[in-house]
């Protein structure tokens, strides 16, 4: 079971920050990129915005989406095309989900969650293993979300198990429910799979 470190009430500064701080180290660390993943959603951007601000050589950042909606970049419900119009202005890259990419290990995996216990596009019905030999796969939740009805693309959970530290950010006491039960091995939803899979540190900002 993940070693959990839950931050609560912080502001989306105080997220942002903390992330400022860890991607700082990683590049103090060692040469060459670091690689991170990220969610889309309404949560994370406002984030991300907020740590652009930072003092940071994010031509070093490699940006890789954790899910996408199988749609055109320039689609308002592409997660790429938004990561791309954020972060390639700052020099930064964004890499396009495709199941022949090569996933690389991340310094951070950077996770949303649904009320529903979904991480990345990996809803209950598409039973996510730990042990799956895929890196990427596309799926189709069902049911469909009403406010994005796409086929979608995402990282497995051994993908996202495959990095330095994992981190939540999500809002409402709904969803905070749903992840303490996760955490208590009380569910079997995805983000359960995830988290009694982790060995890495786990930080949560609920």
């Amino acid at each position: 079971m993940a070693d959990v470190t839950i931050i609560e009430n912080a502001s989306d500064a105080d997220i942002a920050a903390w992330f400022a701080e860890r991607l700082g180290a990683a590049m103090a660390a060692r040469e060459g990129p670091v690689t991170i993943t990220v969610p889309g959603g309404s949560t994370p951007f406002p984030i991300m915005e907020k740590l652009l601000e930072a003092d940071l050589d994010w031509s070093r950042l490699v940006v890789w989406p954790g899910d996408d909606r199988i749609v055109p970049e320039d689609h308002e419900a592409s997660n790429t095309g938004k990561l791309r119009a954020l972060f390639e202005p700052a020099g930064a890259e964004v890499v396009t989900l495709s199941v022949m990419e090569a996933v690389p290990h991340f310094d951070l995996a950077w996770l949303g969650m649904g009320a529903d216990g979904h991480i990345a596009s990996l809803f209950p019905n598409t039973d996510p293993q730990v042990d799956d030999p895929r890196a990427i796969l596309r799926l189709t939740p069902d049911p469909l979300p009403p406010e994005a009805p796409f086929d979608r693309i995402s990282l497995t959970i051994p993908a996202l198990l495959d990095s330095d530290g994992i981190v939540f950010v999500m809002r409402g006491a709904d969803k905070r429910a749903v992840f303490d039960a996760a955490l208590a091995g009380d569910s079997d939803l995805p983000v359960a799979r995830l988290l009694g899979a982790a060995s890495q540190p786990v930080t949560c900002f609920a």
